[in-house]
């Protein structure tokens, strides 16, 4: 029999984190609520196969949650589907950038809801970080990349980097040479997903830049095209 997905629902909103919670529950996952990022914090959040994080909280907000997720290797990997009512361009490349796996805009349907949650289920439990050795890491020079860690140094130091930073590069750096076009990013990194946004990409390529020091001027940008890693 294969085991029920587990999902978080975090939401300050009882009504709703029980309305929620009992749709998913009738879809077959296995769902707890929290609300609160008090509450969830107490729970164990690498547990969990998915997390719905309401933005707009008490004293921590789901920003910050998932900043603290993120920051921690055990709930790093952890997916995050922001639900929120703040529906700016830029709320929504800041919760990407984060490395939140999709964001959904209230007031939403249920359908809207479960579509993600299995775009994004399916997308984690499919993806396979490539690798062009026998070994996890990629590199180039001081730059070193583990693909099963999820880690990235530079000259020795690492360096954080969200979910989506860190599969950007690690695509870049894993086919030097090649230039990918914004849309080939959006489809590999952000499949199936109705976010769209070419900025998305280009806010994610510059933050990668500022991050590997020297490393950032071998990222380039052909003009009308797209990025890619040059020796």
């Amino acid at each position: 029999m294969e085991t029920k997905k587990k999902i978080l629902v975090v939401d300050d909103e009882e009504a709703l984190c029980d309305g929620l919670g009992f749709n998913l529950e009738a879809e077959g996952y296995q769902v707890d609520m929290a609300y609160s990022a008090e509450e969830a914090l107490a729970l164990n959040l690498a547990a969990y196969d998915l997390i719905l994080l309401d933005i707009m909280m008490g004293e921590i907000s789901g920003t910050q949650l998932a900043r603290i997720m993120k920051s921690n290797p055990a709930t790093a990997s952890v997916p995050i589907i922001f639900c929120t009512a703040k529906d700016t361009e830029e709320d929504m490349i800041s919760g990407l950038d984060l490395g939140a796996d999709d964001y959904i805009m209230k007031p939403y349907s249920l359908k809207a809801v479960l579509a993600r949650i299995r775009t994004v289920l399916r997308r984690t439990a499919a993806y396979v970080a490539p690798a062009k050795t026998d070994s996890d890491l990629v590199s180039y020079k001081g730059l070193v990349l583990s693909a099963k860690n999820r880690t990235c140094t530079v000259d020795g130091t690492e360096v954080k980097m969200p979910k989506k930073e860190f599969e950007i590069l690690l695509k870049l750096i894993s086919n030097r040479g090649q230039v990918f076009t914004r849309a080939d990013l959006l489809n590999e990194i952000w499949p199936d997903e109705v976010v769209v946004l070419d900025r998305v990409v280009d806010v994610n390529i510059t933050r990668i830049r500022q991050k590997i020091g020297i490393y950032g001027k071998n990222i380039v940008t052909r003009s009308g095209y797209g990025y890619g890693f040059i020796e």
